[in-house]
């Protein structure tokens, strides 16, 4: 961690104990590679493609562009406060300097949950797509065998983690690849059907006028973008791993914001493949099928190579089971090292030098709150999902409004630190609290829900979203009262050494 006179002792390298995480154990690379599979492209895409197009049409590429400018914008404040402290607990750690103690607790609490809440179900669709990639559909209707396999999948992805980082830095980059080139065929030989008119359906030529993010107008916009930014959620995971990479006061902030922008290109592209080949009524008649889009258009584009588009699925979001542990085991880690969360979260696995207690933790709440809400419904899994949207956006915009109030002294010394550190990070905050409270207002009526069904005359989502934050004020002030050193911790401002690139690095 970076020098900060304004901060407490807690906050000292000195204060690291000797067998903290592996430093250096992987390049720019490598966490470039993370932050992309953390956001599960393949899936992702699968998943919006047809509730966007449902909303916007054709303009659905235009939609993706829109949503990236806040993303890119958070990006850049997740890069230059990772350059003053380089601590994996990244948003937590931020805010408690800027803030103070109660708010960084709050935002080291969302990006635990976020994890817990999605882990599940990536893992199910890594199983699914995989069945259906090799013939056996049945398997997947079969609820014992799909979650026996997702739950095993989880536990094995959760020892990757443990056993190293450069593991699973390699287990990803295979991964990435694999996606990328079934992403890519998939696409070519979508548009290639396209302009020899051989497609199996409606298809539109694509033009650039589909980029224009407001050529439908209306509100059907504003539902877009909520769907639109969170499909680039997850790109931070490569900032989680700053105490593990090279050079990790600048590279892992990179890695993050390159990452959005090579997202953008790979949405954009495949989203004017399947606009194109698939035309919008077909997208929006299958728009409640969600994440399955892709495997109903894989046998329509490939014919008989359809298992390529299906393994790319299966290949994102096995990526991003292994890949979302990450955030919340190093903040619930980076938590307990500084007492905000009780220390057994804060073991080091002496061999591997990975934080093994916090990992295996995430993964047994992940696997016990996938196992509980689909004995629910598999609807309620899907409306557990959609309660993220809450807890990403809280946490994102807090991250940007930290950026701006810890470098406060220093924004008005350049155009570049006026830009960079402080509008840009504000403005994307403001956008995403625009979209939080759009969130809550769409999610307080039950038939906007997945399920369609009233938890207390409200949408499941929002009261699952409810539940998470009630419960971590609880646990908040029950820790405030039992371990009341952190709380005791009080904001700073950034150190000019540090502003100008003269600081010292950890």
């Amino acid at each position: 961690m970076a020098d900060d006179t304004a901060d407490t002792a807690d906050d000292t390298p000195a204060t690291r104990p000797p067998d903290g995480l592996k430093p250096n154990a992987i390049g720019f690379v490598d966490a470039l590679v993370i932050g992309l599979n953390s956001t599960s492209p393949a899936y992702s895409l699968a998943a919006v493609i047809g509730p966007v197009v449902a909303l916007v049409g054709i303009y659905a590429p235009g939609v993706m562009v829109a949503s990236f400018v806040p993303m890119l914008l958070i990006a850049s404040a997740f890069y230059y406060l990772n350059k003053v402290d380089q601590d994996c607990g990244t948003t937590f750690s931020w805010v408690t300097r800027a803030m103070g103690p109660w708010a960084g607790w709050l935002g080291g609490w969302a990006i635990a949950m976020t994890g817990v809440l999605v882990v599940g179900s990536l893992a199910d669709v890594a199983v699914s797509f995989a069945l259906l990639a090799f013939g056996l559909d049945s398997w997947v209707d079969n609820d014992v065998v799909r979650q026996s396999l997702t739950v095993l999948l989880i536990l094995v992805m959760t020892a990757v983690c443990v056993i190293g980082t450069e593991v699973s830095a390699k287990v990803q980059n295979v991964l990435i690849l694999a996606q990328v080139v079934c992403l890519l065929a998939f696409a070519v030989v979508a548009l290639y059907r396209v302009y020899a008119d051989t497609g199996t359906l409606d298809a539109v030529d694509p033009s650039l006028s589909w980029l224009n993010p407001f050529g439908s107008g209306g509100a059907t916009l504003t539902a877009a973008l909520l769907l639109g930014v969170f499909i680039y959620w997850g790109w931070e995971s490569a900032v989680n791993l700053t105490e593990e990479v090279e050079d990790s006061a600048t590279a892992p902030g990179k890695a993050g914001v390159w990452s959005t922008v090579i997202l953008l290109v790979t949405y954009v592209s495949v989203g004017y493949a399947v606009v194109a080949y698939a035309g919008t009524a077909y997208l929006t008649d299958n728009a409640d099928d969600e994440e399955y889009i892709f495997a109903l258009l894989a046998g329509e584009v490939m014919g008989g190579w359809d298992w390529v588009v299906l393994l790319a699925v299966s290949t994102s979001a096995l990526a991003s089971t292994q890949t979302t542990i990450i955030p919340a085991s190093r903040t619930a880690l980076s938590m307990a090292r500084r007492h905000a969360l009780p220390a057994h979260f804060a073991h080091i696995a002496p061999r591997f030098r990975t934080p093994d207690v916090s990992t295996w933790w995430v993964a047994g709440i992940a696997i016990a709150w996938y196992l509980v809400v689909n004995a629910i419904s598999e609807n309620a899994l899907f409306d557990s999902l959609t309660a993220l949207s809450l807890l990403i956006a809280f946490y994102y915009a807090l991250t940007g409004v930290a950026c701006a109030v810890y470098y406060r002294r220093h924004l008005t010394e350049s155009v570049h630190h006026f830009l960079l550190i402080g509008l840009g990070p504000l403005a994307g905050a403001g956008l995403l609290a625009w979209l939080l409270v759009e969130s809550v207002s769409d999610m307080s009526d039950p038939a906007n829900s997945y399920s369609g069904v009233s938890w207390f005359g409200l949408g499941p989502p929002l009261v699952i979203g409810i539940g998470i934050a009630l419960t971590g004020v609880v646990l908040m002030v029950v820790l405030r009262l039992v371990t009341p050193a952190f709380w005791s911790e009080r904001p700073g401002v950034a150190d000019p050494r540090l502003v100008h690139g003269k600081g010292r690095e950890s």
